[in-house]
């Protein structure tokens, strides 16, 4: 098969991990008999350096024209704070190249070689940590007008405005329930019914569909409680599904029980339009550009690495190109020798995915 990916960088340690990524995925494709087509295009700091654009028109074209986007980091918190909100590069790049896509899949796992990395008990991870969480994209908080701040000091006042459709709610709620069919047929679905007429919205369509899929069981939680739960009783979660600003929240919580924010892939998805085609799917470690590592050979290449198995299982439907990738990353992670700083060891960006592509061989 014939993979057509643009490959976007970024900033800070962004190079390090995509070019991690990239050793991996091609060495899959010699293994597996596919041909990799990877165009690169700068995005962010890198961007604006050269040209003056967070996100230039040739980089919108390489998206726009490629099957997939594997993505680094952006942003530089010292140079961002140079730029009006609205003009900083995570604004700019990421909002723009998720347009259309509404499914984030961010897929929290404890390797059991990092336990002791986990912040939690024993007992609280004894059944293992295997979580996906699903977080609507497109709507909510960040999305919703009116929005902004108006008024003279010392009488200013902001307004967000948090605003959801059926549509967008049944959606994402679909992907909830398709995906735990696939997994444990368990699913959260997080709201907070008893306040916000959003969240009631939210909940009616959750019951309703809930008839559709007698095979998943369904549970609802309010947010708050949702955060505790993730501390108390991780090892019993499957699937959760939640609203923009929840999930944006509750996945960096989780982030932890994988031992690292440097161990959680994630990836965003949309669906066709009419014509075959919608936005391109968009794939990205959850970590940031991590400025004060950069260039040393320190990152954490595990992330970018899991996350290019999801770029082959959801956009390519290469199931057992994924299955290698994830296997030969928890290989290495239960085996505890090899380890970057994040995770207690010593080890560079790059020794570490060498003893990945060592597995995978």
């Amino acid at each position: 098969m014939d993979l057509h990916i643009a490959v976007l960088a970024g900033d800070g340690i962004g190079g390090e991990v995509v070019g991690a990524g990239m050793r991996v995925l091609d060495a899959v494709a010699v293994k597996f008999g596919h041909v990799i087509h990877a165009e690169h295009a700068d995005v962010g700091w890198a961007a604006l350096d050269k040209c003056g654009q967070a996100l230039p028109e040739q980089t919108r074209a390489v998206c726009n024209r490629n099957q997939a986007i594997l993505f680094g980091a952006v942003g530089l918190p010292d140079r961002d704070k140079t730029l009006p909100l609205q003009e900083r590069p995570e604004r700019v790049a990421l909002l723009e190249l998720r347009k259309g896509l509404f499914a984030n899949l961010r897929h929290i796992f404890l390797p059991r070689g990092l336990a002791p990395r986990c912040p939690l008990k024993d007992e609280y991870i004894a059944g293992g940590i295997d979580i996906m969480i699903i977080r609507e994209l497109t709507g909510g908080l960040y999305y919703g007008q009116p929005q902004g701040i108006s008024g003279q000091s010392p009488n200013r006042h902001a307004v967000d405005t948090m605003v959801y459709s059926e549509m967008e709610v049944r959606r994402i709620l679909r992907v909830g329930f398709e995906t735990a069919r696939k997994r444990r047929r368990r699913l959260l679905s997080v709201d907070k019914a008893n306040i916000l007429a959003t969240s009631q919205l939210w909940r009616e369509n959750a019951i309703a569909m809930g008839r559709e899929y007698p095979d998943v069981q369904l549970e609802h939680m309010y947010v708050d409680n949702a955060s505790m739960q993730l501390i108390r009783r991780p090892a019993e979660m499957d699937v959760i599904v939640t609203e923009n600003t929840f999930g944006d929240i509750l996945s960096d919580e989780a982030s932890m029980l994988a031992g690292s924010i440097g161990m959680v892939p994630s990836a965003c998805l949309g669906d066709a339009d009419s014509s075959g085609k919608g936005a391109t799917p968009f794939y990205e470690p959850i970590h940031g550009s991590a400025p004060d590592i950069a260039g040393k050979n320190l990152a954490n290449p595990a992330g970018t690495i899991l996350t290019v198995a999801m770029m082959l299982r959801y956009t390519f439907g290469l199931q057992a190109e994924a299955h290698a990738i994830d296997a030969a990353v928890y290989a290495v992670l239960d085996e505890g020798r090899v380890l970057t700083g994040d995770l207690g060891g010593k080890s560079k960006c790059s020794e570490m995915t060498s003893a990945i592509l060592d597995r995978l061989r």
